[in-house]
């Protein structure tokens, strides 16, 4: 990693949080604005289970965004470590942009996360490229009621209304220092990436009980060979990830290798763990 070089006297920096509720498009957002992926994306709830910092710098700004957990109602000691970690993002930022799904209704946990947010909070109502119009409007509509600084509809996915999102956000930075070099775009540590990685994949075969019971830790690490466990919290659960005939940990080793530099070796072994997203101690061990 290269120096922190010494930007000039009215260079703009500061750490912009996006919350909001569990596939809310948080981190398909992130990954758009930045131009490439460093947070993992799936259609099942609490995917994110970290913050997750993603940098833009330019010559005169530099932006740290935080992505979080989608905040909701915990049934665990995961869900209740996810929420503090998300509660905490909220804390010691500049810029707070609260991200409401437009294609889902405005909820009770929207509004608890509404009331949650400074009142110079920026509203985002993504999946606009999915949505209906109206649908876009009636978010627009119901989170007027916040005192807010904007409201931006956007695509993750397309990128419709993220350079204007992005424009406002550098125009709120006050004057500050760079925080990170240049080239540098998250601060995830290698290993943490690959095995959130392994995760995605596995949540793209997973059936509906197994997302929130499978969990992912990189064990070994000597490049090119990386060794993956894959937690699970019942036999059954097991059966389920390896697949028949180990197909699907084939094809999650196949596509994390994809991602990532020439040569990788992805090994991954599937472990039970009973209970483990219940057990405050599991959890913390896990870095969640």
């Amino acid at each position: 990693m290269s120096e922190i070089s010494v930007p000039p006297d009215d260079f703009r920096s500061g750490f912009v949080t996006l919350v909001g509720r569990p596939n809310a498009g948080k981190s398909t957002l992130l990954n758009k604005i930045l131009g490439q992926k460093v947070s993992i994306v799936s259609d099942k709830p609490q995917t994110t289970r970290t913050q997750v910092r993603g940098v833009l710098t330019s010559d005169t700004h530099q932006i740290v965004f935080v992505d979080t957990p989608g905040i909701h109602k915990p049934r665990s000691a995961l869900g209740t470590s996810l929420n503090a970690t998300a509660a905490d993002a909220l804390s010691d930022v500049d810029i707070v942009c609260f991200v409401v799904d437009a294609t889902a209704p405005y909820g009770r946990g929207d509004a608890f996360i509404g009331e949650s947010v400074p009142k110079d909070a920026i509203v985002v109502v993504t999946k606009a490229d999915i949505a209906k119009p109206e649908q876009v409007l009636e978010q627009l509509s119901v989170t007027s009621q916040l005192e807010a600084d904007a409201w931006f509809p956007v695509s993750g996915r397309t990128g419709d209304g993220v350079e204007a999102l992005v424009e406002h956000l550098r125009a709120r930075l006050p004057l500050g220092p760079k925080f990170y070099p240049d080239d540098m775009v998250t601060d995830v540590p290698d290993p943490f990436w690959v095995a959130e990685l392994v995760r995605e994949q596995l949540l793209a075969v997973a059936r509906q009980e197994l997302p929130h019971s499978i969990a992912t830790r990189v064990t070994e690490w000597e490049w090119p060979r990386i060794r993956c466990e894959i937690l699970v919290e019942r036999e059954s659960q097991k059966a389920m990830v390896i697949g028949k005939g180990g197909e699907n940990l084939k094809k999650a080793g196949t596509a994390v290798r994809r991602q990532l530099p020439g040569g990788a070796f992805v090994e991954l072994f599937v472990k039970v763990e009973k209970n483990w997203q219940r057990r405050p101690e599991s959890v913390a061990e896990l870095g969640y």
